[in-house]
């Protein structure tokens, strides 16, 4: 393994690493991702049957990846799901980047590697697509009729680890996937695209904005519009309700077992004691999703157990009116540190922002806060998370939506 990198002593980072060159807040558990994830696309133009806003299609597991060593972490093939465009939307493509829960220690990765987060062998054989990856055109009018892609996830470390753990068996070729699924997408017609989407909530999100300017990369003319959605990736290096910052020595971990340094941005490993968040060195237009008040934050990162051994937060954390007067400062401090993170990012006219005053995590995937209409998207001066997107995206307006403290929006969908 590699030698742990050292940690900086002040760093506000939104990336998918940590540890010695970046600071990011943790993503979900298991058990919360699969509470929270929304759904897929599919593999393959045929067996398809429609529900009411998504659609479920099989896997396709890239079987000729493995020859380039870009494998699962027990040695299976990748997979993703392709749900096929069609009329005006044939020469458009999402690429969305599923999320999944970190691994840190031989005895978590072990853990992973059983699961459908670690083997192709254990993924579900089919998964709806919602949100912005739903063929409803109700539902999802500016993508709903795009090729759809939903990259599995099962490397351990957002699609960014180069290494192999000769003690437990385990592979982390999170980059080697990348890298193997966007040249499989490109030769079966995603070369020819006029236009290309970069999704991914979660983990998800935190690996769009590491792999945001390597896809753009992918089409060296000029004549592709590329851009960046990272959903719930916006991850603070907060202090926690102890004093401390609870996540830095999980993730540096993380980025020694799985051989992540290297493939970190320059941006983020040229500041060593950086202090200037990383998304500003994305080149490439990138749209931040977020909720200020970010449930996964607050439960694995601003309060997580070991921070908070009395259980002072423990009700506060499952329900946010049982929160007291001085834990609910305490929260609005964080949202105020994030809305500064990403004043500078903002100043971008090719950037988008939607950061809404809701308890909540993954918002771009879930029928209830894609759009407004069936679903009753949070909205921000009248415009929900659909149309916005939508609107940044195709250069109808410029969006950069803040919201106000809570509890002055009643459009959340609040998890707690």
């Amino acid at each position: 393994m590699a030698d742990r990198p050292s940690l900086p002593a002040l760093i506000i980072a939104i990336a998918v690493l940590a540890g010695s060159y970046c600071r990011v807040a943790s993503s979900a558990s298991p058990a919360v991702e699969d509470e929270l994830r929304g759904g897929g696309g599919a593999g393959g133009p045929t067996t398809m049957r429609r529900r009411a806003a998504s659609v479920m299609v099989p896997i396709t597991i890239l079987k000729s990846a493995v020859s380039d060593g870009a494998v699962c972490m027990d040695g299976t093939p990748p997979a993703y799901h392709l749900d096929p465009g069609s009329g005006a939307g044939s020469r458009s493509w999402i690429v969305n980047l599923e999320g999944g829960a970190w691994c840190n220690s031989a005895k978590t990765c072990r853990l992973t590697r059983s699961s459908g987060r670690g083997s192709s062998d254990h993924m579900d054989k089919e998964i709806p697509f919602t949100g912005i990856m739903s063929s409803s055109r109700a539902v999802n009018p500016d993508f709903y009729n795009w090729n759809r892609v939903k990259v599995r996830y099962c490397d351990g470390g957002s699609f960014a680890g180069e290494a192999f753990d000769k003690d437990t068996g385990i592979y982390f070729r999170g980059q080697r996937i990348w890298n193997a699924v966007i040249r499989h997408l490109l030769s079966i017609g995603m070369a020819n695209a006029d236009q290309v989407l970069l999704a991914g909530c979660s983990s998800g999100g935190l690996a769009v904005i590491l792999h945001c300017d390597q896809l753009r990369a992918f089409f060296p003319s000029g004549s592709t519009v590329v851009k960046c959605i990272s959903d719930g990736g916006l991850y603070l290096d907060a202090v926690d309700v102890s004093g401390g910052r609870s996540l830095r020595s999980y993730f540096g971990d993380i980025v020694a077992m799985q051989g992540i340094a290297q493939n970190l941005p320059p941006a983020c490993t040229a500041r060593l004691d950086a202090t200037s968040n990383i998304i500003d060195g994305v080149k490439t237009p990138l749209f931040l999703l977020n909720a200020a008040y970010d449930f996964i934050q607050i439960v694995l990162s601003l309060a997580p157990d070991r921070a908070d051994p009395s259980g002072a937060w423990r009700a506060c954390k499952s329900n946010r009116t049982a929160c007291s007067a001085s834990q609910m400062s305490f929260l609005q401090d964080f949202r105020d540190q994030m809305v500064a993170s990403v004043k500078g990012f903002s100043g971008s006219r090719s950037n988008g922002v939607f950061l809404s005053s809701c308890f909540a995590h993954c918002q771009s995937e879930q029928l209830g806060t894609w759009n407004t209409k069936p679903g009753g998207s949070p909205t921000i001066q009248n415009k929900g998370i659909s149309k916005s997107v939508g609107d940044w995206y195709f250069d109808r307006a410029e969006v950069k939506a803040v919201d106000c403290r809570y509890p002055c929006d009643n459009t959340c969908h609040h998890i707690i």
